[in-house]
C-alpha cells in the first residue's frame, strides 16, 4: 500500500506524520520507541481507512515547542494537531504511550473520537505491581522484555535487528530523552486520568493486550475495560508487549469485528 511522509506546523513546530490509504481518518499513535515508520499493521488498516502515523513532538522526526514539557501538554497539543491537519472526527488507536495519549485525548475531547483502540496502553497504575521502568532497565533489556518470542515477529530483524548506526543512535538518544521528559514523573500513568474515563461511555473502545506483557500488566487492561462503560477487552495468549507485532493474526481476529 502506498503512502507518503508528510509534515504540518502546529504552532511554529514542523510535524512529521506518514500517510496512507483512503476512507474514514484513523489516528495510530506510537509507543515510547519512536515512529517505527509506515508499519504492515498500517498497511492493513490502509485497506479500508486514511491512516495517519503521526512522530510525536519532541520525537525524532518532530519539533517540540519549547512550552511543551509535561504529557498533559502533549495531549492537549495534539489535539491542535488535529486541527492543522483537519480531523474533526476520527478512529484513535494507540500502543503503550501512544495508547495513554489516546485516552487522555478522548477524556478532553470525547466528540473528536469515533473508536478508541488501546493496545497495551500505559496511562492507569496496576493495584499489584508496577509498569517496567524502562529507563532503568535500558532499551535492550526493555526490549528483550517486551516480546514473549521474538521468534515469533516476522520483521523484528527490519525493525530491531540491525547494528545503530551513528544517525540511529542519535535518534534512539532523541527519542529516549522525549519520553522521560513526558513520562518520568508520574511515571507512565495519570492519577485523574481513571475517573475521567468514565467520561468516554458513548465511545466504542477496544482494549487489546498480550496476556504475557511484561511491560504494562495485564491487570491496566482489565482496569481500562472496567472504567470505560462497554469497553472489551481482548486478550492474546503467548504474547508480550506488542501484539500487532507478535502475534498480528490474533490481533486482526480481535480487531476486525470492532471496526466493522
Amino acid at each position: 500500500m502506498a503512502f507518503e511522509r508528510k509534515y504540518v506546523t502546529v504552532g511554529g513546530a514542523r510535524i512529521e506524520y506518514f500517510i496512507g490509504g483512503s476512507g474514514a481518518p484513523m489516528v495510530w499513535l506510537h509507543g515510547s520507541e519512536g515512529n517505527l515508520g509506515w508499519l504492515r499493521v498500517h498497511d492493513e488498516l490502509a485497506r479500508s481507512f486514511t491512516v495517519y502515523v503521526p512522530t510525536h513532538p519532541g520525537f525524532a522526526g518532530s519539533e517540540r515547542p519549547s512550552w511543551l514539557e509535561s504529557f498533559v501538554d502533549l495531549s492537549r497539543f495534539y489535539l491542535w494537531i488535529f486541527q492543522e491537519l483537519r480531523l474533526s472526527k476520527a478512529i484513535l488507536a494507540g500502543h503503550f504511550i501512544g495508547g495513554w495519549l489516546a485516552a487522555e485525548m478522548a477524556v478532553m475531547s470525547p466528540n473528536i473520537v469515533a473508536r478508541l483502540l488501546l493496545i497495551d496502553a500505559a496511562g492507569v497504575r496496576p493495584n499489584e505491581g508496577e509498569i517496567l521502568d524502562i529507563f532503568l532497565h535500558g532499551s535492550e533489556a526493555t526490549r528483550r522484555l517486551s516480546f514473549f518470542d521474538v521468534k515469533e515477529v516476522s520483521d523484528y530483524d527490519l525493525l530491531f535487528g540491525s547494528k545503530p548506526t551513528p544517525e540511529a543512535r542519535e535518534v534512539h538518544v532523541i527519542n529516549r530523552e522525549a519520553a522521560t521528559r513526558f513520562c518520568w514523573k508520574p511515571y507512565m500513568h495519570d492519577p485523574t486520568l481513571p475517573p475521567l474515563l468514565e467520561r468516554l461511555r458513548n465511545i466504542p473502545t477496544l482494549v487489546i493486550w498480550g496476556r504475557e506483557d511484561r511491560i504494562v500488566p495485564l491487570e491496566c487492561g482489565e482496569l481500562y475495560r472496567k472504567a470505560v462503560h462497554g469497553a472489551e477487552l481482548a486478550v492474546i495468549d503467548r504474547c508480550g508487549h506488542f501484539p500487532h507485532l507478535e502475534k498480528p493474526t490474533e490481533f486482526w481476529r480481535a480487531l476486525s469485528p470492532f471496526l466493522g
